[in-house]
This record gives structure tokens, sequence and C-alpha cells, in this order.
């Protein structure tokens, strides 16, 4: 019998361990999160529009999950986007409210997500991952606060909503599309964005089909303008006006993202995550449905918070529907388990790993004992399990300006989805139970006119500067 010589063991160690590098980096998922900009529970085939043509997700969630217990963590944009990229409740980061006490960040704050935060991108990127941004970014639009400086590669989008265009008493720069931190164009053609998004994220995927990518597409539309933008081929082609067409138009994109996966046989290898940022607001005439939920957005409703969410990838996770409560801080560290990434450890994450209700959603339970609804910097209501308390308060928000007198309010919401009927007089220990579960956040997390212990600062840039181009 003939041994190996040395020259040649070492070579077979180095391929098998070559091997088996290339088969643990085969195994990470490539990662598209599509987030929706105001797009209302009910707006979609699959969770019962009757207005809107979504055939696209509706197969999306035919072959995948559909969740019905999928929060945000805030009613409005710039808190909600904070939380995705840092798998924390907005006030965690201090991005609950902005520079000048709205609710939103404004074209040239000086405030935005802290640098320091370690961003859901930095995660996937520390593993390996090429990371990229289309769409609107609204953390932050100062050159130190760009995706670009937050764990993304590359940016191709708006830093903030549609809406923020010059008008009087408004003396922003015209909406700039920016290439990573360059204004590529300076007042850009909002009802072209859809589609020129939709363009470059397949060019993104077929550029990097051949390693792991983390593909963040935060869509403008249907956005937050009163007549919503679509392209030519979708413009008056819906039942509902420019907001039925942005989302068909939408739809549409999906389809085309889901569409290139298969061509370049990617399909069991990509997780795709599909939601909405927060419920579609209040429009007069009405635009956008959150049906069967209560209220609108902007607020702590249902309807503002719950949102509809679909996640596929064959082979991995299985058709299904799950009313089991989880959060868009919950993909932070699920995208870094499945990327075999660390999160980070010196610092609280609120969000949870759902794998476990991903790929057995029949059996698994939600992580979280509670989960909060703040409005702003305000505590206004908490969920556990099956029960929603809207919080007494003498001097409830409701903007910025405004405040009302709240009694305390009980829902059952699997029994009750539409929050009609309160029970809070027949379930005392219930509410009693909520309460405290209120006044360990406020310790931790905070509430009006009083910090929470483990809340971490915001960053605020000198001298801020409106984004014009070179």
């Amino acid at each position: 019998m003939r041994f190996p010589t040395p020259l040649l063991l070492l070579m077979l160690l180095c391929t098998s361990t070559l091997s088996l590098a290339n088969s643990a980096q085969a195994e990470k998922p490539n990662i598209i999160f599509i987030l929706c900009d105001n797009l209302g529970y009910g707006d979609v085939g699959c969770y019962g529009s009757q207005l809107h043509r979504t055939p696209h997700l509706d197969k999306m969630a035919e072959e995948g999950l559909k969740l019905t217990g999928f929060y945000v963590s805030s009613g409005v944009c710039t808190p909600s986007r904070a939380s995705v990229m840092s798998g924390c409740y907005p006030r965690r980061v201090n991005m609950q409210k902005s520079d000048s006490g709205g609710l939103v960040l404004q074209p040239v704050s000086p405030k935005g997500l802290h640098p320091q935060e370690v961003t859901m991108a930095e995660v996937l990127k520390s593993a390996g991952y090429t990371t990229t941004i289309i769409g609107k970014w609204h953390l932050g639009d100062q050159p130190e606060l760009l995706p670009t400086r937050q764990g993304f590669d590359s940016y191709f989008g708006i830093p903030y909503s549609d809406d923020m265009t010059p008008r009087e008493g408004k003396p922003w720069p015209p909406l700039p599309l920016m290439e990573d931190e360059k204004v590529l164009e300076s007042g850009v053609d909002r009802a072209l964005l859809t589609k020129r998004y939709t363009e470059r994220a397949v060019s993104f995927i077929e550029e990097n089909q051949k390693k792991p990518f983390f593909l963040y597409l935060p869509h403008a539309m249907p956005g937050s303008t009163r007549s919503p933008f679509a392209s030519e081929a979708f413009l008056g082609k819906s039942k509902n006006g420019t907001y039925g067409d942005s989302v068909e138009e939408l739809d549409w994109s999906t389809g085309e993202i889901l569409k290139t996966l298969k061509r370049l046989d990617l399909d069991e290898k990509t997780l795709v995550v599909w939601t909405s940022d927060n419920g579609a607001p209040r429009r007069n005439p009405p635009q956008g449905s959150n049906a069967p939920l209560k209220g609108w957005g902007y607020d702590v409703s249902e309807g503002a918070m719950r949102v509809p969410c679909i996640i596929r990838w064959p082979g991995k996770i299985p058709h299904a529907t799950t009313n089991t409560l989880c959060s868009t801080m919950d993909l932070y560290p699920t995208f870094a388990k499945l990327a075999g990434a660390k999160v980070p450890e010196d610092r609280i994450i609120d969000g949870k790993d759902i794998w476990p209700i991903l790929s057995e959603p029949k059996t698994a339970k939600s992580p979280h004992k509670a989960f909060f609804y703040y409005f702003g910097d305000q505590l206004q209501a908490v969920r556990s399990g099956a029960w929603k308390l809207y919080l007494p308060n003498t001097k409830r928000k409701i903007n910025s300006r405004t405040t009302k007198e709240q009694a305390a309010e009980l829902y059952q919401l699997n029994e009750d989805i539409s929050e009609e009927t309160n029970v809070a007089a027949d379930h005392p220990e219930v509410v009693k139970r909520l309460i405290g579960y209120a006044e360990e956040a406020r310790k931790d997390l905070g509430d009006t006119d009083r910090p929470g212990a483990g809340q971490r600062e915001a960053a605020w840039i000198e001298n801020p500067k409106p984004l014009l181009p070179e």
C-alpha cells in the first residue's frame, strides 16, 4: 500500500478546505427585501383587494408564506425604516421624531441614523454579501448619513419622501436622484421611479448572480403625494386612479424580479421578502385600504402598523398563512442567522430570529412577550399574544400639537381584528398585565418627557447642506 506524500496530503487538505468554503458560500441565500411606501394591508389581491390587480404578488403568496400578524414599529416612514436597518424600536436609536419635533426627517435635516449603529447591511456585508439599496432611504440626507456610509456598497434612489419638493414655505432643493453620494438628477421624474428602480434591480441581480447578495429595494410608491405616480404603461389602467396604477406597477416590479431569479436559476437560492413601511394614510376621497383593520397610517391603529408581508424561498419556506406576531425588526437577526453573520453583542437588538416561524409556521410561536406601539416619543399601546391595550392617558398625542384623553381600551385581536369591541371592563387582569409590560418599556425605551435607560443617540450634523448636483 502506498501512502500519500506530504505534498499530496497538503493538496488534498487544501482542496477539501476550498470545497467546504465554496459549499458554505453556496448555502448562504441571496436576500431581496422589497419595501413599499404607504401601501395598506388591504391593497393587494391576496389580502382582499377588489380594486387592484396584483397577480404576481398573489402568486408569490401561493408559493410562499403570507403573514397576517406582521407589524412595523411605527406608523410613519422615518422611524419605521430606522427599525428595519437597526433591528430596534425607533426610540432605542432615537429616531422616533425629527430634529424639528415632527415624525419624519425633512430635507437638509441635521439628524439621522447614527453611523455607529450596526445596520442590517453591515451585518450582511461582514458575511461576504454584496449590498445595494435601490430606492428611498429617509434616514439622513447629509453625506455622513447616506447608505454608502451605513454598509451599502452602492446606492441609487431618492434620499427622502417623494412629496418633499420645493413649495411655498419649504425652500427645499428639487427632489434629487442619487448615485452613491452624488446627485444624478435634480428634480427627478417621479413617474419613472418604479420602472427605473426595477431595471436597476434586475441589472444588480444579473451582475452579482455568482456570489451572495443583499438587495434592499425600498420603493417610493404609492408614496406620500395626494396623486401617486406611475409610468405610462400603467397610468389610467387600474380601477382606483393613480393610487391603483402605482400599486399595479409595484406588482409588475415584483414579478420582474421573480422572473429574473428563475431565468438565472437563482430561485431556490434566494429569500424574497415583500412588505410595506406602514399602512395607507387617510385620503379624501379614499385611495389605499387597510381593510379589515381599523384606522389609517400615521397613528398606532392596526391599520397603521400591521402591514401585508409575503416571504418566499422555494424549498425552504412552505406555502402557508400565519397569524403569529412578528415585525420588521425581526428581519435583522433572521437575515443574520441565514447569512451566518453575528448580531452585535455590545448593544440591545429588539428584533428576534423568526426563522422558526418562517420554516415551521404551523407550530412556531412568537418570540415576543410584548410588542409596543409608539406614536413619536409616546407609548400609546401594547400587545401581548392576542390582546392589544390602548393605554389610559389624559394627554394622548394626536399630532405634534394636539392631545386628547384616552381611556383604557382592550381588544382580542384574534377574534376582533377590526378592534370594534372594547373588553377592558371584562378582563381587568389582562389590562393590569399589559400595563405592567408598558411600564417595563417606559423604563427601557422611555416615554414622553421620560428618557429610557436603554436608548442610544442619533446622529447630528453641523451646518447641513442641500443635496444639489456638483
